[in-house]
């Protein structure tokens, strides 16, 4: 399996809590079907075909940005390893990727910082992806207020002409075989 990560966020502020208040970030939403209508809009101009969102892979990002809002933390790895989620969300790929955010206020903002980031912006336009899921975590007591998650994949399996040994890729350019 082909794992890829990365993050993103806003600038953070000093102090442990969002510059905005409570209320605002009360009002952030997120429609899926936006994410879906935005998400493959931007694929089409790049010429990929379009990702269905998918049930699976919605609740994982739900768990990831959850668990990034409980921790005020912007982390791959704070509700677990990558490819563990992946397997314990029952998730069957062979090429997965994760784009984090933090402090968007809406999802025009959040595609836009992931588009403007190389590696978030290769992991809106993997071309073997086929299904995604997004989710968002409210806390007005921490440093980005809104947390969001994006988990997109290939399906299953393995095309024969990927081979052995495939290399999962983590953030930071870190890698270890799989």
């Amino acid at each position: 399996m082909l794992a890829l990560a990365a993050c993103a966020s806003v600038p953070p502020e000093s102090g442990s809590t969002h510059r905005l208040s409570a209320q605002a970030i009360a009002a952030v939403r997120l429609d899926p079907a936006a994410a879906v209508a935005a998400l493959n809009a931007y694929r089409a101009g790049k010429g990929l075909k379009p990702v269905l969102l998918d049930p699976a892979l919605a609740a994982m990002a739900e768990r990831q940005a959850k668990a990034m809002a409980a921790g005020n933390v912007l982390s791959h790895d704070v509700a677990g390893p990558f490819p563990a989620r992946l397997t314990e969300s029952g998730i069957d790929t062979w090429k997965a990727a994760e784009n984090l955010g933090g402090g968007y206020m809406s999802l025009a903002e959040a595609m836009t910082g992931w588009r403007e980031s190389p590696a978030h912006d290769a992991n809106l336009l993997l071309t073997e992806a086929t299904r995604f899921g997004i989710a968002i975590a409210k806390n007005p007591d921490t440093q980005y207020g809104v947390y969001w998650a994006m988990e997109i994949a290939a399906e299953a399996p393995l095309p024969a002409a990927a081979g052995e040994g495939v290399v999962m890729t983590l953030s930071g350019g870190a890698t270890r075989p799989r």
